[in-house]
């Protein structure tokens, strides 16, 4: 980009991974917010929609915009990058559309993170823009950072395959643990579900108890965790994946259960994450500390942490994020940064807000 600031919207400003956007795009020193838009929201000041933006010159006043497809071009002359924040399928139509417009273009949805077309419609339904897939890079910066470089179509990726890859794919590089069985537990707070509040995600209905769902293979996150650990452990494979419904707004924790390979240490997997992270965004921990959601709350931070057990041969990997930070807006912005050649955590928070 030849300005100094790099003039970003985003679409599906009024849902909660939209307001991530708005608090992370604010405090970065490249980036100016200079254009918003929500369905529902349309015509409404940001400060109205938005009231953690009141009375900040420049956020507060901004209009709320519709956008069809049609109007991308108009788009794509007052932004240079727009965030897509919107369901399945219609990101991908806004954003094949701010695309072939010119703008660079980074999608929180599940719509370019899968890169088979039949793996996303056996699970999501019709592909609007399935002839993109090819030119999307997935936006883990630590695992796809070559890719990322230049990139012009982001796959900013999914909050639960994030706390599972981060934590199993420096295991399965290295060949530390058995490609199977792979088994993730995890654990999301309510803001997961999104802004629309159903009774699953009503306060009475979650503040006192814990629930799993979508259990046996059948949540949609599954394709895109499989996709990349095949990608890191270099043949295919198949985790069995859990959720959970965890009484709390934000945050997710992950354990995942993997077979060590004989000879394996807790102290090799942790070198082996070192390594793989190294001067990035995520921290391993020591042996004895446990990664909590509460210490990564608000942050782009991710904390690992690896054990042994012995009288088992499995290793225990945990893993803890913000769903809302580096689950999504925040990681979605950390790729973008690593492809305008910026500083990974340049104008992102790594320290989390405590308590």
């Amino acid at each position: 980009m030849k300005s100094e600031q790099v003039r970003v919207g985003i679409l599906g400003v009024s849902g909660y991974t939209g307001a991530e956007l708005v608090r992370l795009v604010a405090g970065h020193p490249r980036l100016e917010l200079a254009w918003v838009s929500a369905k529902q929201s349309a015509g409404a000041r940001l400060g109205e929609v938005l009231p953690s933006a009141r009375g900040i010159a420049g956020l507060a006043e901004l209009v709320i915009e519709p956008f069809e497809p049609s109007d991308a071009g108009a788009v794509a002359a007052r932004a240079e990058v727009v965030f897509t924040a919107l369901p399945h399928a219609a990101s991908a139509r806004a954003g094949a559309a701010l695309f072939a417009a010119g703008t660079r273009v980074v999608d929180l949805s599940a719509d370019f993170r899968l890169r088979d077309a039949a793996a996303y419609e056996a699970w999501y339904g019709p592909h609007p823009a399935k002839e993109l897939l090819a030119s999307a890079v997935y936006g883990q910066p630590e695992l796809h950072r070559e890719e990322l470089a230049g990139a012009r179509l982001i796959a900013a990726p999914g909050c639960y395959p994030t706390s599972a890859i981060l934590a199993l794919a420096p295991l399965l590089m290295r060949q530390l643990v058995e490609a199977s069985p792979l088994i993730i537990d995890a654990k999301s707070g309510v803001s997961g579900a999104g802004k629309t509040p159903t009774a699953a995600s009503h306060l009475p209905e979650v503040a006192e108890g814990m629930r799993a769902y979508k259990v046996a293979g059948t949540h949609r996150h599954i394709p895109e965790i499989e996709q990349e650990l095949s990608r890191a452990a270099g043949h295919d494979l198949r985790v069995v994946f859990t959720p959970h419904l965890a009484p709390m707004t934000r945050g997710i924790l992950a354990t995942a259960y993997a077979q060590a390979r004989p000879g394996v240490s807790a102290e090799q997997c942790r070198a082996a994450a070192r390594e793989l992270f190294a001067g990035g965004l995520v921290s391993v921990l020591d042996e004895g500390q446990e990664p909590d959601t509460l210490h990564v709350r608000g942050s782009a931070r991710a904390h690992l942490a690896y054990s042994l057990d012995e009288r088992t041969g499995t290793i225990v990997a945990r893993s803890a994020i913000d769903n809302l930070a580096r689950g999504a807006s925040a990681q979605a912005i950390q790729a973008l940064n690593v492809s305008l050649g910026f500083d990974d955590a340049l104008g992102l928070p790594e320290v989390g807000l405590f308590p």
